[in-house]
């Protein structure tokens, strides 16, 4: 029937750490958020489209709240506030180890919000069931017009229950997207977000805050992706890091990136990797917006 059609925007907040990405690729069925278990992990906005015959949800990740230190992580509060105002459906992500109270001016805003807001409580996995409870008693008391939905992003438990609440709250609406798309990203957006995931892993201390990626050249033919990437970091010292000894670590990072890209593409790729020093870019308003934000 034309008229029950249901869509609308799922917009997921929290801290990092929480596990929003991984809830979204759970719940989309596809890794589109990249996840490490480094704070800061996501800085854009990154949709993800679920399509069937009579819906379509476009969940939404965002980047995890924080008290920004520099005009890069500004800007990614920005994106949050977004997030709070054009969601359909608010998912607050928080987990089994954090303080319940521990983001008030947030807890404030769901409070008063015209939307559905649902806790998602994660990594149940990693409690007891008596302490489970007793977070969900806390968090009724926190929201009391919230549902609640224990989870195990990871292990997939109790995903069904959340993602039937998701459909039972969409309005009904006809599509916003394409129903054969998956995301509003490009494929090079995902290619220098999986370069970057290969950053956050190899590298401790404040390297991969300090890295930007852009991709420079992005070809196809009918054999394989053509893939030209640099790495920006703020320091020269940082950038001798970056390429390791003799080369090794770029080496890594760019065997690593590559045989991810194979994956999530389908297709052969040719990657080819510099790193640049582009000094204090994150405050840079130019830079950043060049980076896309």
């Amino acid at each position: 029937m034309k008229g029950s059609h249901k869509a609308g925007f799922v917009n997921i907040i929290g801290n990092p750490n929480v596990g929003k990405s991984t809830l979204m690729n759970a719940l989309v069925g596809e890794r589109l958020s990249i996840i490490t278990s480094k704070a800061q992990t996501t800085r854009h906005r990154i949709l993800g489209i679920v399509n069937d015959d009579n819906c379509q949800i476009i969940f939404s990740d965002t980047p995890g709240i924080l008290k920004p230190a520099y005009l890069l992580q500004e800007n990614m509060m920005q994106q949050v506030d977004t997030a709070l105002g054009d969601a359909d459906i608010i998912l607050y992500v928080t987990d089994v180890i954090e303080k319940p109270t521990k983001n008030p001016e947030y807890l404030e805003k769901l409070n008063h919000i015209e939307v559905p807001v649902l806790i998602v409580l994660n990594k149940i996995d990693k409690s007891s069931q008596v302490e489970v409870l007793a977070l969900i008693d806390q968090w009724h008391s926190l929201i009391p017009g919230a549902g609640i939905f224990p989870v195990s992003a990871l292990e997939r438990f109790n995903l069904d229950s959340l993602f039937n609440r998701i459909l039972e709250l969409l309005p009904k609406s006809p599509p916003w997207f394409d129903k054969e798309q998956l995301t509003d990203k490009s494929l090079r957006f995902f290619a220098s977000e999986i370069i970057r995931e290969k950053i956050l892993i190899n590298y401790t201390k404040e390297i991969p805050y300090c890295v930007e990626v852009t991709v420079e050249e992005f070809n196809e033919n009918e054999k394989m992706y053509n893939i030209r990437a640099v790495i920006n970091v703020m320091r020269e010292s940082q950038k001798g890091i970056i390429i390791g000894n003799r080369g090794s670590a770029l080496k890594r990072i760019g065997t690593q990136a590559r045989l991810d890209m194979e994956d999530f593409f389908q297709k052969k790729v040719f990657l080819e990797l510099f790193v640049k020093v582009l000094p204090n870019w994150r405050e840079n308003k130019a830079r950043l917006r060049q980076f896309g934000y």
